[in-house]
Order: C-alpha cells, then sequence, then structure tokens
C-alpha cells in the first residue's frame, strides 16, 4: 500500500511498466516482428452493485458528507428518510405502492436537495458528491404513469440508462455486455500484445461503457503509439469503419473479421455488392443502386433515400419491411467496409492468417484476467487506480515471459538464451 501511494503521487507513475518496456526492447525480442492482436476483458469492480434505492440514500448521505453547509439543506428539505441511517427504509418490500411511495419520497429527497444547494460555490469531491447525487435520480427514476413529474410521483425507470452509474462507492464501475446473454458490472481492460511470442505491447483499463472507451475506439490508441507498420488482428467487434480508416491512413494493413451484414429482410438484399442482386454503391459518382436497378444519389450526410420508388417496386417484400421505403445510410469509410468484406471473402491467406494469430491475445487475456483458474476481481476503486494495476500486471506477465525465454543481464545488456 505505501509503495503503491508513492508510486501513484510520483511523476512517474507508471515507472515498472516503463523499465520493462525497457528490458523488452534491450532483448529485441520484438525486432522484425510486425504483427499485433488486440481483444479485451470484462472485470468486475471491488465493490457490490447497488439498487437505485440504495444508491439515492447513499448519494444523499455522501453530499451530507461532502459538502459544507448539506446537513443544516437535508434536515430542512429531506423528508423521505433518515439519512443518518444507511440501511434501507422498514417498508413493506412486497407492496407495490408502498416500494412506489418511498421511491417518490427519495427522488424528491434529491432533487430538493440539488436545487437547495444548486448556487452553492463547490469544487473537488464537493462538487462530485452533489453532480453524483444529480446523475443517480436522474439514471434511475421517471415520472409515474400518468405523472409528468411534478406532481412528485416517480417510479424506477423501466429502461437502463446506457452509461448507468452501478455504485456510488465506485462511481466509474459499469453496466456492460460482452455478449446478449452476459451481462457484467466492472471495467474494461485492453489489451495489444504481439501474438507470436505473447508479449503485451499496450494496455489500458476504461470504463465498460461509452463509445470513447469502446474496442475499436482504444485500438486507434494503440495504433498512434506504435511505430513502423503493422499488421492489426482482431474480430469483429474491432471491424468499425473508423478503426479501419485508421489503419488504413497510417498505412498499417488491417487483419479484422468483417462484421456482419443485416438485410432489413432475413435472407435477402444487403447494403453490400457481392452480387448482381445486392446494393451498388458508386463513390465517384455519389450514387446507390438498388437490385431493381434504380439508382438515388447519396446525399451530404451519406444517405441515399428510396423512399416512394418503393410502392411500386416488384422486390420490394424482399427488400424492406419499412412504410416509407428503404433507405441506405452509407458510413463515411463505407469503401473500406466493402472492400473488407470482399477480402475476406476472396482472400483465404487473410482467413488463416487471422485463424493463427488473433487467438493467441486471447490467452494473454486469460492471465492477465485469472490465476490459479479463477477469474480475478478488481482491488481498487475509480479508472486511474484500476489502470496502474494492469500496467503493473502487464509488466510482471511479460518479464515472466522474457525468463521463461533465459533472460539474462551480461555486460551491461538484456539478453535472452532462445
Amino acid at each position: 500500500m505505501y509503495w503503491r501511494k508513492r508510486l501513484a503521487t510520483s511523476g512517474r507513475p507508471h515507472r515498472i511498466n516503463d523499465a520493462v518496456r525497457t528490458v523488452v526492447e534491450e532483448t529485441g525480442i520484438l525486432r522484425g516482428r510486425r504483427k499485433r492482436a488486440v481483444d479485451s476483458t470484462i472485470l468486475a469492480d471491488a465493490v457490490a452493485t447497488q439498487d437505485t434505492i440504495t444508491q439515492l440514500i447513499s448519494a444523499i448521505r455522501r453530499v451530507d458528507r461532502q459538502v459544507p453547509g448539506a446537513a443544516e439543506q437535508i434536515a430542512k428539505v429531506c423528508t423521505g428518510h433518515d439519512y443518518s441511517r444507511p440501511d434501507k427504509p422498514r417498508i413493506d418490500w412486497d407492496d407495490p405502492a408502498a416500494r412506489d411511495a418511498l421511491v417518490s419520497a427519495l427522488v424528491n429527497d434529491a432533487n430538493a436537495l440539488v436545487a437547495a444547494l444548486a448556487d452553492t460555490e463547490l469544487e473537488g469531491d464537493a462538487e462530485f458528491a452533489l453532480a453524483l447525487l444529480a446523475l443517480v435520480a436522474g439514471q434511475d427514476a421517471e415520472p409515474a404513469e400518468g405523472s409528468d413529474g411534478t406532481d412528485g410521483r416517480w417510479r424506477i425507470a423501466r429502461k437502463v440508462a446506457p452509461d448507468r452509474v452501478v455504485s456510488t462507492v465506485d462511481p466509474d464501475a459499469r453496466h456492460t455486455r460482452k455478449s446478449p446473454e452476459n451481462r457484467r458490472d466492472g471495467y474494461r481492460a485492453h489489451v495489444a500484445a504481439e501474438p507470436e511470442t505473447g508479449i503485451v505491447t499496450d494496455e489500458k483499463v476504461t470504463t465498460a461503457a461509452g463509445t470513447e472507451n469502446s474496442d475499436p475506439a482504444v485500438a486507434e490508441e494503440f495504433l498512434d503509439a506504435e511505430d513502423g507498420k503493422r499488421a492489426w488482428h482482431g474480430d469483429s467487434a474491432y471491424g468499425t469503419g473508423d478503426l479501419r480508416g485508421g489503419i488504413d491512413d497510417a498505412g498499417h494493413e488491417a487483419v479484422i473479421k468483417p462484421k456482419p451484414l443485416r438485410a432489413p429482410v432475413e435472407g435477402d438484399f444487403t447494403v453490400d455488392d457481392f452480387t448482381v442482386d445486392d446494393f451498388t454503391v458508386d463513390e465517384q459518382a455519389g450514387t446507390v443502386t438498388c437490385p431493381n436497378d434504380i439508382t438515388r444519389p447519396i446525399s451530404r450526410t451519406r444517405v441515399a433515400t428510396f423512399g416512394a420508388l418503393c410502392r411500386a417496386c416488384s422486390l420490394r417484400a424482399q427488400c424492406t419491411t419499412s412504410k416509407t421505403g428503404r433507405k441506405i445510410v452509407l458510413h463515411p469509410r463505407d469503401d473500406l467496409l466493402r472492400q473488407a468484406r470482399r477480402d475476406w471473402a476472396d482472400k483465404p491467406e487473410l482467413r488463416e492468417s487471422y485463424r493463427t494469430f488473433r487467438p493467441n491475445v486471447e490467452r494473454v487475456i486469460s492471465q492477465i484476467a485469472s490465476r490459479g483458474g479463477r477469474r480475478l476481481k478488481l482491488r481498487y476503486l475509480g479508472t486511474g487506480k484500476n489502470n496502474a494495476w494492469l500496467k503493473r500486471r502487464t509488466a510482471a506477465l511479460n518479464l515472466r515471459n522474457l525468463i521463461g525465454r533465459g533472460l539474462t543481464h551480461t555486460a551491461g545488456a538484456w539478453t535472452l538464451a532462445t
């Protein structure tokens, strides 16, 4: 704990990771190796997920502790609960009316407290505590049925907010899904590795939600940090037009499985042009031609609208279920997305490279995220501390990898036996 704190507050908080990177460079293990594989995993946070009622009470208590003058305002405007107690109110939890009344009381208290302190000049922890209270009240509550919220009747929101805070103890933790069936709470650990050696070349912990923390967004950061051309291997989560554009602009190669296309009518026409039956995009002419040989211009916002022309089309049932007709929305790097799908279909060597090297990063992810066959749970609160943990862990794994290859220090230089 003592040394972690000293590292965190020093001018070089990641010096251990930097030192191991220097050793990796001196050994030459990555020399001439032009492949990188990227992947991510969800790491469980260090706190219990809180329900809406617990979060509201916890957030108000946090304001009480951290905001000057809040105690007086809580005593004046908050009447729904005794906030000196951390436990849940004693009500009949099997009674929906009692639960709804409690939610309304807590949300009204939260809103009243935020309003009472709105003109107070705050900074640091105090400012954050009040902002968190406003966020929790807003993300988890919606007006009750038949109410617009002005009558003080609220209920727990029927839909989960896309960037929902799951705990006031660790506000950076988030809900996320690695798959439709697998919902997790915590953080996302992103990794880039050299697939033939297993050496981790970059890493980052982010919150588990938000487009800026997505797999392709962080992969672009890894891309920018590399010198020289690379072949980037990734699964379809990395197959976005933005990332492919970044790879192409930097002169690198994308060995990334394309995202599958979905047709509005299952099994029928897609926006691709693999066959004469599908849509054809002519970027030079700025047009899109449909399977019935109808051509429409691409708008300034990259949309081709067929609209009323679909009404009498004999192929409509195979093309769209929309009452207003088919509309094609093109990504700014649609040309790269189309070419990637063609290459994946036409170049077996591309698929072979993907099958050979991309799975190797999964072994690296497994080493990072598990110990003794059991999945790790994070020990720290906040993105910054958990990112520091990841950097120390990847440094240790890289060092173990090098030691296994006969790492020695001879004549002032680090070398490998193999």
